[in-house]
């Protein structure tokens, strides 16, 4: 284990010192790796069921508000029924007190009218209606799927957070520790090394030699260089793959 320094302490830092934290920090990150990758997809699974329920229910929400405006429509149209309907027994009233003609056939057509008013709200509420029964049976259908989608969600749950209680605890002291090695090394380095580690396949960033090769891309180190990386003098990355090399004694073996 790399000894801790303060923050100003770190100028003071030998580079051998500093490719000791580099390859420990990668070791500590690598194990966390390890641990995130035991959870596999479902971390992604259960976010996935999360945003499908979302729109689910935004979309069950949204049919159920078609809805109600159809039914608000039928009766809207039901009451110009009911209004038509007095209408035309208050014109049948007046037609028997009618002085002329013209004032009968006046009423008639103020009957006619009425009559169509009628037809024609009816046809609204038969369409009305139509539309309604199609939406509640997608709602229907919708809530199924939601109902399904929700026990999923339940089981994925279930499976991820009894994953990440036997993992907790030791991701817990692998981060921790990981915290208290990044602060040994420089930002600009430490910015390096995350970038590496990002961009890299398997999110190695430094690699010890194995057999005259990069850990990394396992292309070949000559002889020169792999002596200047054992001396510990300087920073030395792989020109292949860009990775940070270290030789492999300089963490034991039973650390790694």
């Amino acid at each position: 284990m790399v000894k801790e320094k303060k923050a100003h302490d770190l100028s003071e830092i030998t580079v051998e010192e500093i490719l000791r934290a580099l390859y420990e920090l990668q070791l500590v990150d690598s194990a966390t790796d390890k641990i995130r990758i035991l959870r596999g997809e479902l971390p992604l699974e259960v976010q996935d069921l999360e945003d499908e329920i979302a729109g689910l229910e935004t979309r069950v929400a949204n049919l159920e508000e078609e809805v109600k405006g159809y039914n608000d429509a039928v009766s809207k149209k039901k009451n110009e029924i009911v209004d038509a309907e007095n209408l035309i027994k208050k014109y049948e009233e007046q037609q028997k007190n009618v002085r002329n003609n013209r004032e009968f056939d006046s009423l008639s057509k103020e009957i006619e009218f009425q009559t169509l008013e009628i037809e024609l709200c009816e046809k609204r509420i038969k369409e009305f209606t139509g539309k309604a029964d199609e939406k509640n049976k997608i709602i229907e259908e919708s809530k199924s799927v939601l109902e399904e989608r929700k026990q999923d969600l339940e089981d994925k749950k279930g499976e991820l957070d009894e994953i990440i209680a036997d993992t907790q605890k030791e991701e817990e002291e692998m981060i921790k520790k990981s915290d208290r090695i990044q602060k040994l090394i420089e930002p600009r380095l430490l910015t390096a090394y995350q970038r590496i580690r990002t961009n890299a396949r398997n999110g190695l960033a430094v690699v010890p030699i194995e057999r005259d090769a990069c850990g990394g891309c396992f292309n070949k180190i000559p002889p020169q260089r792999q002596l200047d990386i054992k001396s510990r003098k300087k920073i030395i990355v792989c020109e292949y793959c860009g990775r940070i090399l270290v030789d492999d004694e300089i963490v034991p073996k039973e650390e790694g």
